[in-house]
């Protein structure tokens, strides 16, 4: 966690009452490039479907829009994020060599 652009204030961790961590989000900003990260979302299954990982995001992407960030950004097109509110913006084409 000692790296270019890592601040733990970015990291956002969901606690449930018996003290376990049941979602997380992490949040990378570079503030050169002005664009944030939202990188890596996890939640326990046993807490799925309660809101807590769509908190964890929206709070991270409050977090670094405190610190400048003017994009967020995910690489994942999973239905999670389409149901808190994100959109595509762009695409692209991965190409490898055969």
């Amino acid at each position: 966690m000692l790296r270019p652009n890592v601040d733990l204030d970015l990291k956002v961790a969901v606690v449930a009452p018996n003290g376990n961590f049941v979602s997380y989000c992490g949040m990378w900003f570079d503030k050169e490039a002005g664009y944030a990260v939202i990188e890596p979302v996890a939640t326990d299954p046993q807490y799925r479907k309660m809101g807590l990982g769509k908190a964890a995001v929206l709070e991270g992407i409050r977090r670094v829009g405190e610190k400048g960030a003017k994009t967020a950004l995910v690489g994942s097109s999973q239905q999670f994020y389409y149901s808190i509110g994100l959109r595509p913006y762009a695409s692209s084409t991965l190409w490898r060599k055969k």
